[in-house]
Parts: C-alpha cells; structure tokens; sequence
C-alpha cells in the first residue's frame, strides 16, 4: 500500500502531562496525539509498559507476518529507555483506531512498508519519557541530581547505590512530566544500527511457541470453509448436500448471502474440506468473469493502441510526445505484458470467531488492517464496536493480501458464525486452493512505450501508456487514493520517476473486470519497474552508452531524490564488478528504483548454460534512511528479491474462460533455494528519517535479471514469466 502522508510527527507540544498511580509505568498517547504516562489500566494509548518486577513491554501497533516489526519498534523503546535487550518484551495492540493509527493513512493497519516509518519518533519519545520519569522518581529517593544518575541495560546506577526500573515504577507512575523528553544524538545509539541484535521472534519461533492463527483452537469450536463461485462475479443458483452428509464429521451447509456461496461446518479442516467437494451446485455465469487470460491479454494489448484514457501530465499529452518523437533520429518501440499474480503467502488464510458470555466476540487473527476488519465484523454481526476486540497474532506472511477492502475472509467468518447462530466458535480456513483460485490478484499490466533517441545519444521524447485494472476503485481507500479518475497505484513508479526524461507524457487507461485485484508486494512498482528500467536499458543501447552510466547521465538535476538514486546505483556497481568485463558466458544487468521512501538498486549476473540461464548473483544497495536493524533490512532485500525474481522467472495465474487453472504450488511455483546462486546486500549510511524496506527490494530485481538476458542475449523480455516467454532457467 501506499500514501503520501508525512510519516514523521512533531515532537512539539506533544508532552501534555503525567499523573497516575499504581505499580506499573504505561508511556504512550492519548487520542489527542499527546504523550501521557499511567498506571497499566489507564486510559491511555500506551506503547511501552514497565512493571514493578522491571519488566519492560513493548505495544506494537503493526502485526507481524515476518517482515520484523516485533524487533524494529521493541529496539526503538529499548534504545531511548537503554533497557537490557534480553529483558524486554513485546505484544501486539488491541484494535482501537483512534489510539493505535498508522500516522501514514490515519487508521490502524501495517502497509506501505511504513511500519518503522511512522513509528520512529513516536516510539523513541515514548521511551525516552518512560526513562525520564524513572530517573525522576531514582533521584528523589535517592536524594540527588538526575544527572548524577547513569542509566545501562535497565539498571539506575548513582555513587554507590543501584537499582532496576521497577523498583521505581510506583513512585514514577505519579509524576507528571516537565517538558518534552530529550531524545539520544544518533551518534550515541548502542543498538539502533546494531549488526549483531538478535531478532525478538527468533526464539518463539523456532521453538514453535509462537501463536499463528492457524495454530489457534478455543472450546466449542467448529471449522467452516466455503464453497464459491468456480468464476469471479458468479451466483449460487442451486445445490446438493446429500453426498456430503455421507463424510464423517459433516456438520451443517449455510447458504451466504446475495448467492456468494455456501459455508460448510465440520468437525474437522478434512471433514469440511471433503464434504465440500461433495456438494453439487449450479451457478449462474450471465455477470462473472467468462474471459480466458488470452482474451484479456488481446483486450490490454488492444487498448495500448488507442489514445489514453487519461493524461497524468497535462501539459504533455501522447499526441503531443508522439510528434515530437517522430523527429528523433531514432525510435524505440515496445509493449510490456505483465500477468495476474497471486499473493501466495505460506500460511493460507484462516482466523477464528469466539464467542464470550457477555455477548461480545473475539477475533483471533494475524490482522494486518485492524481499521477495516473491526467495523465490517461489527456490522455483520449487529455488534457494538465495543462488543468486538481482535487478538492479533503471528501471520505467515501477506504480501499485501491480508490487506483488503472487503476484509474478505474475516467478513465470511462473522457471516458463517452468524449463520450458525452466534453460539459456537467458528474457525474459517481457506485452502492454498481456495486463495490461488478465488482470492486476489496482482493486476495484468500492459505497458506501451515509444522513445526517441537523438544522434547525439541523448533522448528527445518518452510516451508512456498503462492499461491496467484499478486496485483501489470501489472500496475504502478510493476517496485518498484516486484523483480526477487516475488511481495513484496504476501509474507509480512512472508518474514520478526519478529520471530526468524530456517530454515525458504517461497515460492510463483502466481495464474493468470481475475479477478482484489488491496490492501485492511494492503494488505498482511491482510491473511499472519492469518496463522503465527494461525500457532505459533499451534506450542506453540506442544511444551507444553504458547501462550504468545512461541511467547517471539522467540523474542530473541535482535534486536529493536523483543523488540518492545515483549512490544506490554506484554502490550496486562498484560491489558488483559493474566496471570489469563479465567472465565467458556471462552478462550483468542493472536496475534501480525508489519506492516506499527507499532507493534500491540491484545488479544481477547471469550465465549461459547451455541455452539455460543460471542466476549467478545478486548485488544489491539500498538507501532506506536510518537503518534501524541492518540484519532485518537485509533479510527485507533478499527477501524482496527473491520474491520479485521468483515470479518473473515462472509464475502467472491464467484464465480458461473465467477458471483459474492454477491450484497450488506445483502450478504456482515459488522462488526455491537453488534458484539464485548468492544476494549480497550492501546498506548505504544514512542520518535521513528511516523509511520501508518490506517493499523496496522487489522492484528493481526483476528488470535487472531481464536486462542481463537482454545483455547476453540481444532481445529484451517484454512478456513474462519468463519462461513463457523463450527463457528458459538451470
């Protein structure tokens, strides 16, 4: 996800007061935006809780699904308290959207890659105040200045006498605060940019204590899955349960509203499962999705001949870019066509509804938009929002998929609990099946590009035209997110490039279908990278230069974004060899992309083996700011890397008239561990705020495997995957 908003709140004024009593410390903010402390029940938005047995708490705002938040926000905490690593805790937050929102959007949820983003201040002043009031509190009892007392690895140390926090925490807890908290200089922080911190859900997960939704089971629970339409935009128009009554375990069908399907209660996953392959049913097709992926992919291809829907830049419209090219000395023409893409992560959707005595319910989920998910399962159910809470837990990934308008499988968990009789727990579990099918889909994108190249090297005119569904139109985010028709995630990565590119002019026309699209992992990016940075190599050979240094050579206007960028892209370089002639049957392609705040820049080299191309290395550097965690950094760029290669190489969902004819793994191939030789990630210093590095990684790997194929080879891959495509891997 995506968005403009500034991450980075003031720190002025945000100190209000401090008065409390009991035996626990509680530092957060108010709803107001104003930083507060209190005993463990206040009233409060806490982020960081210390008890009187010195144990330090760290509330998370952002859940975790293994991009590292449960390490990067308990490190901001502990660096301003100088708490002892290895004696804080953390937990998630409650749903609450006043008190818990994401600063980037304005309602609680984790996207954007902007978890760490729009915490850094945040976080760190809440520590600082906590450290602060202790040090207050010491300083009383022990009778001297606060500056005689030094603070280490959660111990008070003055003269002779010492202490841990919670020995203080009751006489901290009714202290008001005298001002804002002062913050540590960069230049003394011991564990923010740390090599060696180890992750904090290292140890829950690899012992398996860690609490994944499906690892959750409450008393009177039964499981549901549900049986929908084999066609996006399908109704239920009849069906037979006499088959399914015959497996053991089968419990009940429930016809879900508007004929989206039925849910099916079991006793167990296997008995839903297979009493829902023993269901007849007919549907009626007249509205769904009845296109084959070779239809839509003429569709796209078709409309990048047509003018525009709309222009992003109104002062330089196609027409007007066209005739301008059509003076170069030369003409480079291409069409990128990018797949649907399936999200895919390892642990398939799945949350539980539990009933309690007072009427209210709790969900238990890995719940990545607490925002959304709270509100719809309250409207569903007729609830209170004060009826429903959401204990979040451990997800196995998302890739963005757990992030929707719909709230897609919460939402179908409250309408079977509700079918049910609001009485019985009610776990809902899609299959890897179910989701590949029928769940979301990274948008096709077709690319339409014309540049013109002077004698001189230099390029006179670039029209961009992208025909693409709009991920956001229809639901919640569209009021933010689309201005005079244009959704912002259809054309990022181009409307704003970082390239100086003369006569640039970008269109978008929107391709409408059934089928539901969501931002997969770097949203845009994900295919408007591909085709820029395919499309700059093709342009550098056009005008006889360098890859590296046509791309420096457009970096040129001294602007902080384009310095950024050409670092990234000198570092990526210089680390991998750029400027040596690459060893007999071997080729290096470049790429680099901002998003998400970061700069990324990756090379990768490749060699022939036989007509089959073995993925030899990846070099990549990345600017993100402030890197908060460099092991959890780079671990987000390998991981990105490996997802964006991963799919680029192999992967694609296709159609036959309106069925997806992938169903798991052995169709829908991931990244495996023997696919890429080695990734060497190279972390450029920074004093800048911290931005995402969940996303960043994946942009530029794609177009930079595509550019080394294209080195070795002479033909740019304009169509993926890749090995659809002629290109085939070791």
């Amino acid at each position: 996800m995506t968005a403009k908003t500034s991450l980075t709140p003031t720190r002025r004024n945000f100190l209000k007061g401090i008065a409390a009593t009991g035996a626990a410390l509680t530092i957060g903010f108010t709803p107001e935006g104003l930083l507060a402390a209190g005993p463990a029940d206040a009233i409060l938005n806490p982020f960081v809780r210390v008890a009187s047995d010195g144990t330090v708490t760290v509330i998370l705002k952002h859940f975790e699904m293994g991009q590292g938040t449960t390490t990067g926000l308990t490190t901001l905490i502990a660096e301003e308290m100088d708490v002892d690593w290895d004696k804080i805790e953390f937990e998630f937050a409650p749903s609450d959207n006043k008190k818990y929102k994401n600063l980037a959007f304005g309602a609680q949820g984790t996207g954007g890659s902007s978890a760490i983003a729009n915490s850094f201040m945040q976080y760190r002043m809440a520590g600082a105040a906590a450290k602060e009031l202790i040090v207050r509190a010491a300083a009383t009892a022990w009778g001297v200045n606060t500056t005689e007392i030094i603070v280490e690895n959660s111990q008070l140390t003055a003269g002779d006498k010492t202490a841990h926090f919670g020995e203080f925490v009751a006489a901290a807890a009714k202290l008001k605060t005298t001002g804002e908290p002062t913050l540590k200089d960069p230049k003394d922080f011991r564990l923010i940019g740390k090599e060696s911190l180890p992750r904090k859900d290292n140890s829950d997960k690899t012992d398996g204590t860690a609490m994944f939704g499906m690892d959750v089971k409450v008393p009177n629970m039964v499981y549901a899955v549900i049986l929908r339409s084999p066609r996006f935009g399908g109704k239920l128009k009849s069906f037979d349960v006499t088959k399914a009554k015959e497996v053991k375990g089968f419990f009940k069908v429930k016809e879900l509203g508007d004929g989206k399907g039925l849910a099916v209660y079991a006793a167990s996953t296997w008995s839903a499962i297979s009493a829902r392959k023993a269901i007849e049913t007919k549907w009626d097709f007249a509205s769904a999705e009845n296109r084959s992926s070779s239809q839509m992919a003429e569709d796209h291809l078709e409309a990048l001949k047509k003018e525009p829907q709309f222009h992003i830049h109104k002062d330089m419209t196609s027409e007007k870019t066209t005739k301008i090219i059509e003076a170069a000395d030369k003409k480079l023409e291409a069409e990128f066509l990018l797949p649907l893409l399936a999200h895919a992560p390892m642990e398939p959707l799945n949350c539980v509804i539990e009933p309690k005595d007072d009427g209210s319910i709790v969900l238990h989920d890995g719940c990545q938009f607490p925002a959304l998910v709270h509100p719809t399962i309250s409207k569903i159910l007729g609830l209170p929002l004060e009826k429903v809470s959401i204990k979040t837990v451990y997800a196995g990934g998302s890739f963005g998929r757990r992030a929707n308008g719909t709230s897609d499988y919460a939402a179908e968990a409250a309408e079977a609990y509700k079918l049910l009789g609001n009485k019985k727990a009610v776990k809902l579990i899609w299959t890897r099946e179910d989701d590949l099918a029928g769940g979301y889909y990274r948008p096709m994108a077709a690319h339409g590009i014309k540049i013109g190249v002077n004698e001189d090297g230099t390029l006179k005119g670039w029209n961009h035209h992208i025909v693409t569904q709009s991920i956001v139109k229809g639901t919640p985010f569209a009021a933010n997110m689309i201005k005079d028709g244009v959704d912002d995630t259809s054309v990022e990565g181009v409307a704003d490039t970082d390239y100086t590119l003369p006569n640039m002019a970008v269109g978008l026309t929107n391709w409408h279908s059934p089928m539901k699209v969501l931002w997969w992992r770097s949203v845009g990016h994900s295919h408007s990278a591909y085709a820029m940075e395919v499309a700059m190599d093709m342009a550098a050979k056009a005008a006889g230069s360098d890859p590296l240094a046509f791309r420096l050579a457009h970096l040129n206007s001294g602007t902080k974004d384009q310095a950024r960028l050409a670092a990234v892209l000198k570092l990526a370089a210089e680390k991998s060899g750029w400027s040596e002639t690459p060893a007999e049957g071997r080729a290096r392609g470049i790429a680099a992309h901002k998003s998400f705040g970061s700069y990324v820049a990756e090379v990768v080299e490749i060699s022939d083996n036989n007509g089959e191309i073995k993925i030899e290395r990846v070099t990549c550097a990345v600017d993100c700011g402030i890197p908060v965690n460099p092991d959890v950094i780079r671990a987000q760029m390998e991981g990105g890397i490996g997802y964006g290669i991963g799919h680029i190489m192999r992967d694609q969902i296709t159609l036959d008239e309106g069925k997806v004819e992938q169903a798991n793994f052995p169709d829908y191939e991931p990244l495996r561990i023997g696919d890429i030789g080695a990734i060497d990630v190279h972390i450029i210093p920074s004093t800048e705020p911290p931005t995402g590095v969940g996303e960043p990684g994946v942009p530029p790997a794609g177009p930079a495997l595509a550019n080394a194929i294209f080195a070795l080879r002479g033909k740019p891959v304009l169509k993926l995957p890749m090995t659809e495509n002629g290109v085939e891997f070791v």
